[in-house]
């Protein structure tokens, strides 16, 4: 049987979803399905089998699976001991910061699983410590919604990932040389002049030419790495960028979509509407009350 793609219905701009101590079930459970986002999924207690890449693996409590984007993979819990897991989905670029220490990333463990084709880590006594916590923090940040949540999620997440990343090396002996693969050098620029510059008009074709790689393979890697096309992606930078235009200016809405790339103001109100729920006008009111 094909593998089914599962989709993702959350915060576009934001692409990170916790599922924390869901009870799992045979039955609910999907077939082989495979994903843009990473995964990381903890087993707090319970037993089960997971398939990952042709490979069954037992699951027990305090395992971490890790799971790359595109990887072909299905749960089945034991019927009379279910499965009780914590899933963590992201998007890569999510994490990938700006660094200093080029032989150093976020998402190392994920290139290391691919490599090695060794998704789950039996972890010890300290570090299932440690992924607990960050999944309760997690939890409560992304529950709570406090000023700042978003950033504060990220943090905890690079930090439970460093440890993760440590304890791989530890154990293995894998020392990482040279550019982590989190994607071709051409796509990282792209990116980052998109993060820089949102209001510059970015088509598929335009991108893929200055690219020098042809469009449906941009398409590709574009859309594994940030789980959106092109447009979508575009869009979405555009409406962060909105978003502090009017949290922290005084600009009329129809100077703000110029700044942010819209041709018209009522092309700029349908965007915003659709990333957020609400109108400009009601974002900047909202922002006004919590001063």
């Amino acid at each position: 049987m094909k593998p089914i793609r599962k989709p993702f219905f959350g915060d576009p701009l934001f692409p990170f979803e916790l599922g924390y101590k869901n009870v799992k079930k045979q039955i609910n459970e999907l077939p082989d399905h495979l994903h843009d986002q990473y995964e990381l999924v903890y087993i707090h207690q319970g037993k089960g089998v997971f398939f990952i890449d042709n490979t069954w693996y037992e699951k027990k409590q305090g395992d971490l699976f890790i799971i790359p984007g595109n990887t072909i993979h299905h749960s089945l819990p034991h019927n009379e001991d279910p499965i009780v897991s914590s899933a963590l989905f992201f998007a890569p670029t999510l994490l990938a910061m700006e660094r200093i220490d080029d032989s150093y990333h976020s998402l190392l463990c994920f290139d290391f699983a691919r490599k090695k084709r060794m998704y789950r880590i039996e972890q010890p006594a300290a570090l299932v410590s440690v992924t607990e916590t960050a999944l309760g923090q997690i939890h409560q940040e992304l529950a709570d919604r406090k000023p700042g949540y978003h950033e504060a999620v990220k943090l905890i997440t690079c930090q439970l990932l460093l440890q993760i990343n440590r304890y791989i090396q530890s154990v293995s002996g894998h020392r990482p040389a040279g550019e982590p693969r989190v994607g071709p050098s051409w796509i990282k620029e792209v990116l980052h002049d998109i993060d820089e510059h949102p209001e510059r008009e970015a088509s598929l074709a335009r991108l893929a030419e200055r690219a020098n790689v042809s469009a449906p393979h941009f398409s590709r890697v574009f859309k594994q790495l940030t789980t959106m096309n092109v447009t979508q992606y575009v869009n979405a930078k555009r409406v962060i960028r909105a978003k502090e235009l009017l949290s922290r200016t005084d600009n009329n809405i129809h100077d703000i979509s110029e700044q942010c790339g819209y041709e018209t103001p009522t092309h700029f109100y349908r965007i915003f509407k659709a990333f957020t729920g609400m109108t400009p006008n009601k974002y900047r009111q909202n922002q006004s009350g919590m001063y």
